[in-house]
């Protein structure tokens, strides 16, 4: 059975709109405590600033849209339909936002150079309306609406990349109703309908990464149902079909799923973010497209979004969650073997903690990362800055 979630998603109070998200991702309000070990915590962040973004935003991305060596960042905001664009100035502070309207709900976007101009463009996946909207990129930062595509229905996640190995960006649709869908990318920002796989219960996210290193780009899609609970590996034949998919078993309603290396051996790692009973999973990569049994991790209480980097320095990889009940992020440091310490460190947050991205402040300087955060609740964006220590670059989602 899929879900689909109110076509105008607003929430009336706090309370409201926790539980509001919590079942629009199909989780249950649970909570739950992680174990404890004598350990004490590093302390690498401090929250620098935040900044006012549209209303209800559920997705934070990075990117240098107007081509000045600086990180900007996007968020969508399903809450009013609209995209939000802040101009980095490259010290951690940002412009006022500018916003650009997009059809209704939009949830998550894909960021690429789709008709190879050399100027980022955006493909958002609205789950309101059904569609996928392109908007090009034009000098300065601006953008023209490009096509709109249909989907059935309810689109939820979006990845981009040359499936199909002619060098030209295709995109990759999770479905709410149990399907993937691919649009094959003509070079020139315009797109078709490609392959459509129906598999899986309520995918809730889809990620590519070229996992056996053959050349050809596979797609991961976590499944968040209850017949499900799996993150699902399609291994890509290099012309926009894939295999049959393979499943390893998550925890409870997983919502997504980005790459790491967690035990130092070169191979592509997964961490699956679990929104109920509160957890994560880290899936040990072979190199060749499979992977361990997962292992599982606490997190605080409703965790809705991770990403991974060795934030202190160590040389082994961490992960930072952003929890929606406990209302605040969370750093895990990892020892090294997909396992972590704890307790964690844990910042307080604006209400309603729902997606996190890594932040480098300029194109050339790698070695001191921060965290971007989205507030669903509060309609912002929170900036952690790192204290200063020498650290390696954060993996992307």
């Amino acid at each position: 059975m899929t879900h689909r979630p109110p076509t105008h998603y607003r929430p009336a109070s706090r309370r409201a709109l926790l539980l509001g998200l919590l079942l629009l991702a199909g989780i249950p309000a649970m909570t739950g405590c992680p174990e404890r070990e004598p350990f004490t915590p590093p302390d690498p962040f401090y929250l620098f600033a935040t900044y006012p973004v549209g209303k209800n935003p559920t997705s934070v991305t990075t990117a240098d849209f107007n081509r000045d060596g600086v990180t900007d960042l996007i968020t969508t905001n399903i809450g009013d339909d609209s995209l939000s664009i802040l101009f980095g100035n490259g010290d951690g502070s940002f412009k006022e936002q500018q916003r650009l309207l997009v059809s209704v709900e939009p949830r998550a976007l894909a960021l690429y150079d789709y008709n190879g101009d050399g100027q980022t463009d955006i493909a958002v996946a609205c789950a309101g309306s059904d569609q996928v909207v392109l908007f090009l990129g034009l000098l300065n930062g601006r953008f023209a609406e490009g096509h709109r595509y249909p989907v059935q229905r309810t689109p939820v996640s979006i990845a981009a990349g040359d499936l199909n190995g002619d060098r030209k960006p295709d995109l990759a649709v999770a479905l709410r109703n149990d399907k993937i869908a691919i649009f094959l990318g003509a070079g020139d920002g315009t797109f078709t309908p490609g392959p459509r796989y129906e598999y899986g219960d309520t995918p809730t996210s889809i990620a590519v990464a070229d996992l056996d290193h053959d050349g050809r780009l596979d797609l991961l899609v976590t499944n968040g149902g209850p017949m499900s609970n799996a993150v699902t590996v399609w291994t890509g034949n290099g012309d926009g079909s894939f295999r049959d998919p393979v499943d390893y078993k998550t925890g409870k309603s997983p919502l997504g799923v980005s790459f790491a290396d967690f035990n130092r051996d070169r191979k592509t790692d997964l961490l699956v973010i679990n929104g109920e009973r509160d957890s994560f999973v880290v899936f040990l990569g072979s190199g060749n497209g499979t992977f361990q049994d997962g292992k599982e991790s606490g997190a605080d209480a409703g965790p809705v979004g991770g990403t991974a980097g060795d934030f202190d320095g160590d040389g082994a990889t961490d992960v930072a969650i952003v929890n929606i009940q406990s209302g605040n992020l969370s750093i895990l440091f990892g020892r090294g073997d997909g396992t972590f310490h704890y307790p964690p460190r844990n910042y307080r947050v604006a209400s309603g903690p729902f997606a996190i991205t890594p932040l480098m402040l300029k194109k050339e300087v790698l070695g001191e990362p921060g965290l971007a955060v989205v507030n669903n609740g509060a309609g912002s964006i929170s900036i952690f800055l790192h204290r200063g220590l020498k650290v390696t670059a954060p993996a992307h989602s």
